[in-house]
Formats: C-alpha cells, sequence, structure tokens
C-alpha cells in the first residue's frame, strides 16, 4: 500500500513540473503552421517595391485570418513562448527545417528558368545536377537530345571525380532492331582549355553512368554533355533519375604514385647476423715495438756465421 502510494505522489509531482500552457496562447501544432507561413509572408513583403508596401501587412493579415487567429493573439502568444524558451526552440527547429526545404526547391526552379545553377554545396559526395531529372526522347530532330553545360564554382576541387548517372527506359522496345544506339558522352573542360571526355552507347535499359576523374590539369571551368537519340525509329526513350555527383578523392599525383611505385620495387635490407656456433678465435696483441740496443743486438745475431771449412780472413 505504502509503495502505491510513493508512485502516485511522484507521478502527481511530475505532472505538476509540466509547463503548463494557457488556453489563450495558440497550442505548439498550431504555432508552427502558422510560423512558418507568417515567415513566408515576411520574405515576400520584403521583395515589394516601394509602392507596393501597403501588401505587406496584407500577406501577414492573410496569414492569421488562414489560422483564425488576431495579431493580438499572436503578439501574447509569442510573450508566453519566448519565456518558456525551450518549447519555443523546439517549435523553431521544425519551422526551420521546412523553410530550408523550401528555399532549396525555390532555388532549383529559379535555376531552372534561368538555367544558372546555384552554387553547391560543400561535401564529399554532393548532387550538382540543376535541370530536370526526367525527359523523354523522340527520333525527332526537334526533341531527340538533352544537353547542359554546368559552370564550375568555389566548391569543385582539383581531383574531384564526376558521375553522371541516368535511368533509361524504352517505351517503345524496336532498340534491337537498329543498328544504331542512343549515345551518353560527357566532357570536363579546364580553365586552360585542356578536356577530358567520355563516350558510351546505350545498348540495354537500365541505369548508365560516365564517371571521370579530374587529375593536374588545373581548376575546373565546366562540365558538358549530351545524350543523342538518333536513327531509332519508332522508340520513344524515357530518361529519368538523372543526376551529376562530385565526389571528393585523394587521388595521387603522377610524381607520388611514381614515387610510391619505387618504394614498392625497392627490397628491404637484410642483416647479416654473426654466427655463435663456431668459436671466434682469440684476438692477438699487436707486436712490441723494439728500442735501438734490441735491434742492433737483433741484427747482429741474425747475421750468418763462416763455416768451419772455409779459411777465416784476418
Amino acid at each position: 500500500m505504502k509503495n502505491v502510494c510513493y508512485v502516485l505522489i511522484l507521478l502527481l509531482a511530475l505532472a505538476g513540473c509540466k509547463i503548463r500552457r494557457p488556453d489563450s496562447v495558440i497550442p505548439e501544432s498550431q504555432m508552427e503552421e502558422l510560423l512558418y507561413d507568417y515567415h513566408l509572408a515576411k520574405a515576400m513583403g520584403e521583395n515589394l517595391s516601394g509602392e507596393d508596401n501597403y501588401k505587406k501587412a496584407l500577406y501577414v493579415e492573410y496569414v492569421f485570418e488562414k489560422y483564425g487567429t488576431t495579431e493580438a493573439a499572436f503578439d501574447s502568444s509569442m510573450v508566453w513562448y519566448t519565456r518558456n524558451t525551450d518549447v519555443l526552440a523546439k517549435i523553431y527547429e521544425k519551422v526551420n527545417i521546412r523553410l530550408k526545404a523550401q528555399q532549396n526547391d525555390i532555388n532549383h526552379l529559379v535555376a531552372i528558368r534561368d538555367k544558372k545553377p546555384p552554387v553547391s554545396a560543400l561535401g564529399d559526395s554532393i548532387d550538382v545536377w540543376f535541370l530536370e531529372r526526367v525527359a523523354c526522347l523522340t527520333d525527332f530532330p526537334q526533341n531527340n537530345k538533352i544537353t547542359f553545360t554546368i559552370p564550375a564554382d568555389a566548391n569543385f576541387e582539383e581531383k574531384d571525380a564526376l558521375e553522371w548517372q541516368a535511368n533509361f527506359h524504352f517505351l517503345k522496345h524496336n532498340l534491337q532492331a537498329s543498328s544504331k544506339r542512343p549515345i551518353m558522352a560527357m566532357q570536363i573542360v579546364y580553365t586552360n582549355d585542356s578536356v577530358i571526355s567520355s563516350i558510351k552507347k546505350i545498348m540495354r535499359p537500365g541505369i548508365e553512368s560516365i564517371r571521370l576523374q579530374t587529375d593536374t590539369l588545373g581548376p575546373i571551368r565546366e562540365i558538358r554533355g549530351f545524350i543523342y537519340f538518333e536513327g531509332v525509329t519508332e522508340t520513344n526513350m524515357l530518361i529519368s533519375e538523372i543526376s551529376l555527383k562530385r565526389y571528393r578523392t585523394k587521388a595521387k599525383t603522377p610524381e607520388e604514385q611514381a614515387k610510391a611505385d619505387s618504394i614498392k620495387r625497392i627490397k628491404p635490407s637484410t642483416t647479416i647476423k654473426p654466427d655463435t656456433t663456431k668459436m671466434q678465435e682469440p684476438v692477438q696483441a699487436p707486436p712490441r715495438r723494439l728500442n735501438p740496443e734490441e735491434l742492433n743486438h737483433r741484427r747482429n745475431n741474425m747475421q750468418p756465421r763462416p763455416m768451419n771449412n772455409q779459411p777465416q780472413r784476418r
């Protein structure tokens, strides 16, 4: 019985610690939606010209009418939320994620309209494709190819790898009956006008890609590519999932690779260890030097003596 009482007291204490929102304050779920539209309306108003400044208030007023509230109720609710910063922080975290996604979509639409890509994002694996990701090609000259040119920006680095990929579908499969095949090609153009390229024929439906590894030719100026669909009659080709991935690699320069190869060719030196099983000969001390008297005495002793059968000179 005592344990049950302790549990009830603990639950009451936790309930008392929970933040209570007054009924006059806009609920959290509705506040998230309201703040999202409110900031969009503010952003739209900032781009108006001087003669259209009156529309700023109309945009904000429309947001309040959409959610059945007033500016006074919104302001009083924000006073309560600013006093409870933890709750407001969680709401704005969700709002910021939605606003960032909306901004990315807007940048994508603007890039397609102006045919000018936005600045690519930082990172080791980034999709820099900004054009349409789906296209349908026919054998008519006006609609038988896709071309693109993507200029490099400050986030491109030397030795980056670029992979252009697409998924090919043939709506009327007459590909095998034709002697020609659709062609997919990509080029990397450097600031010094050097070019590396790759081209391939599309032999079957499915995902195809071209990968180019940049080298030491210098900074990249732009990436070009095309898909050419000619000579395949009575066949429509649907291309989907188009992407151009930029991968950051740590490729070695030719000098670094040559140095690494030369190191591999050198065999490690072997150290010859002495054979301790054999007895070593004793080391002899150097001979002692003789003084002059000892040297003369030694010379006299070394002279040959006369033989007995030979007469001696007097």
